[in-house]
Parts: structure tokens; C-alpha cells; sequence
């Protein structure tokens, strides 16, 4: 068996992508070790068909973070025997870089994003500086890649010659119940950071007659809480904090409409394909997302969202309000849904990852 390091900067309890893709792995005859780190909040384990490891670091966020974190993460490597590491987005990689070349085994970067295309980094000059600097260090050296979408995969082809792959971020196909709800709600799922647009979609709230449940946690949850007091809209906001993939799932059931909004702020906005495109279409709930390319190619051939050019508050209620209102439109969107879901969905999806790894490792 051939066995393979993934390296992470969360915790892994909430981590969808990478469990689907270890368990694939190790589906189909590879050793899988998925290493993350461990936080005081962190819950136990749950068991999987894959190995994993969390390391504790002293510091849990900003530059000590990172520097504490990668250290452990490459003399914790070090002592491993591995066939390949894989390096999950640029926070990591530096680590899986040096192992690699130390132990002459092959590099796979996996990048779920174009990590200096973020808001978060492409705002801050020093921050995006030395994310640019690491990623012109070491993406053209990793010739084995894959990412999320088309148009990153593109990006890191026009950046650095080099061809990756792509493996979407789709939901893994499982039996679908109708879960009856006593109320309509929206659904946003996923990370609360900058650039996904709340500070339009809290204000458009005043004008929707729906409530918002907020599924997620990350870097803007106190600039969400203090929107939310801004607007007035205490009544119409639950926030459930991180969720279980299988909490996850039975509230995407109940939900009336999924909120996939975001800024076109930094280039990985306007690239990516993020999990809960998928998870609201698996779920049966239209959504409303933006008129991006990698949404648009998909709408265009099932038509499961409704698509928006800008995101001012009154643009996002009215679209918001004609999906509540119109019971046609919304029962197309729903029967399109459950028939895409049919054709989009991770056992399609996996065959295109385990040829990777075969071509890699026959290489």
C-alpha cells in the first residue's frame, strides 16, 4: 500500500473535502494519514476509514501561528515513512516542499483555493507580499496538483506553467428524505470570513420576510454579530456555529433557499466553487449565488440557482423575495436540483481523483 500525508491547518471535525477524499483514498488500497492541528475546542475524533493527527501549538492564530505550526508540522514529517505528502493550500506547504525534496518522494499541492487571491490577503500589502513570495517559491515546484475549479486551475497554469487538475468540491450522493420544516428560513453555510458578503446581506433582511440561519464560524463572526445589532435584526439571525458534516446535512434539508452570495473582492471569489454550491443542490434547496463563471457553467446546464451581476441589499431581497413568491420558479429549481444531484456528486467525482494519484505514483 502506498501511503500518503495530507497536511491541514484546521482542526478536521468540519473538514468535508478532505474526509471525502481520504476515505476515497482509502477505499481504494492507500495508507491515509490526514494531518491537522488541535484546539481547545476541539471535539474528539470521530473514527474514519483514514488515519489522522492533530498537533497542539502554542499560539492558535496570526504569524506565531504559522510559524509555530510548520515547524511541528515538518519535524513531526520528518520521522514518518511516506510515498507522497500532499500539501493543502500555501499555509502548509513549505513544510511538504522540504520533506519532499529531503526524503525524494513525490509533492502533490492540493489547493482548495487561490490562497493569495483571498480578501483577507489580497487587501493587506505586507500579508500578500509574503504569501506571493511563498507561493512563487514553491507552486512551480510541485509538478502533481489539483484544485476546485476550472478558472484556478487556469490561473496557476497562466502564473506558473504548471497543469493541475481538477476535483470539485461536490457533495457525496446519499439518500434524500424530505425533512418538513414548521418555518421558511434561509440557509448560509460555510466559513464566516471576509468577502461573503454579509455586510449587503444583513441590511437586505429589513426587507425579507425570512429568517437567516448562519452555519458556520471563522475571522468575521464579530464583525457579523455587530451588522446584525447595526440593522436591527437580532429577531432574524440564528447563528449556529461549526456543525457536524451530519448536523450540516439535516439542516440543508429543512431550508427554503441556500445564500451562496459573495464579494468580487480578490480574484478566488470570482474563481471558486466553494462546498455548499453542491450541498444546497444535494439537499433540494435553490439557491441564491453570483454571476461567476464556474456558477455560471453549471446553472446553464442545470439551472439550480438564481445568478446576480451585484449584490446591493434591495438586489439580494428582490431576488430573495421572487424566489419566495414564485412557486413555479422555485419548484423548477427544486426538481433540477434533485436531478443534478444525480450527475453532480462525489462517487462520479472521485474517479477523476483516484486517476491522479495512480498517475502520480506509476510515474
Amino acid at each position: 500500500m502506498k501511503k500518503i500525508f495530507f497536511t491541514v491547518t484546521n482542526d478536521l471535525t468540519y473538514d468535508q473535502r478532505m474526509n471525502r477524499i481520504c476515505t476515497s483514498l482509502a477505499e481504494n488500497g492507500y495508507t491515509v494519514i490526514l494531518v491537522g492541528r488541535k484546539l481547545s475546542t476541539s471535539l474528539p475524533l470521530k473514527e474514519e476509514k483514514f488515519q489522522q493527527k492533530r498537533i497542539s501549538c502554542f499560539f492558535n492564530t496570526g504569524k506565531l501561528f504559522y510559524a509555530e505550526y510548520n515547524i511541528r508540522l515538518f519535524f513531526f514529517l520528518l520521522f514518518k515513512r511516506m510515498d507522497a505528502v500532499c500539501a493543502i493550500d500555501l499555509d502548509t506547504i513549505l513544510p511538504c516542499l522540504y520533506i519532499s525534496q529531503w526524503k525524494k518522494i513525490p509533492r502533490i499541492y492540493d489547493a482548495h483555493e487561490l490562497f493569495t487571491g483571498l480578501k483577507e490577503v489580497a487587501t493587506r500589502p505586507r500579508i500578500k507580499k509574503f504569501w506571493m513570495r511563498v507561493e512563487k517559491k514553491t507552486v512551480p515546484k510541485f509538478k502533481y496538483g489539483y484544485t476546485v475549479s476550472e478558472s484556478i486551475a487556469e490561473e496557476f497554469n497562466r502564473r506558473y506553467v504548471v497543469k493541475y487538475e481538477v476535483v470539485r468540491n461536490i457533495t457525496r450522493l446519499r439518500e434524500f428524505t424530505e425533512q418538513p420544516s414548521t418555518e421558511k428560513f434561509l440557509l448560509y453555510q460555510g466559513a464566516v470570513n471576509e468577502a461573503r458578503a454579509f455586510e449587503q446581506l444583513i441590511p437586505a433582511l429589513k426587507i425579507i420576510d425570512c429568517k437567516l440561519v448562519v452555519c458556520g464560524d471563522g475571522n468575521f463572526m464579530d464583525q457579523l454579530k455587530k451588522l446584525i445589532k447595526e440593522n436591527n435584526v437580532q429577531e432574524k439571525v440564528v447563528l449556529k456555529g461549526m456543525l457536524s458534516p451530519d448536523q450540516l446535512w439535516l439542516i440543508s434539508q429543512k431550508a427554503t433557499i441556500g445564500m451562496g452570495v459573495a464579494e468580487n473582492t480578490g480574484i478566488n471569489q470570482y474563481m471558486a466553487l466553494p462546498n455548499k454550491f453542491f450541498d444546497y443542490l444535494h439537499a433540494g434547496v435553490p439557491q441564491i449565488a453570483m454571476n461567476f463563471p464556474e456558477y455560471r457553467k453549471i446553472n446553464s446546464q442545470f439551472e439550480v440557482a438564481i445568478l446576480l451581476d451585484d449584490i446591493n441589499p434591495e438586489r439580494i431581497a428582490e431576488a430573495v423575495n421572487n424566489l419566495l413568491l414564485d412557486t413555479v420558479l422555485y419548484g423548477r429549481l427544486r426538481e433540477n436540483c434533485l436531478q443534478a444531484r444525480k450527475i453532480l456528486n462525489w462517487q462520479q467525482e472521485e474517479k477523476k481523483l483516484l486517476d491522479f494519484y495512480q498517475s502520480v505514483f506509476n510515474q
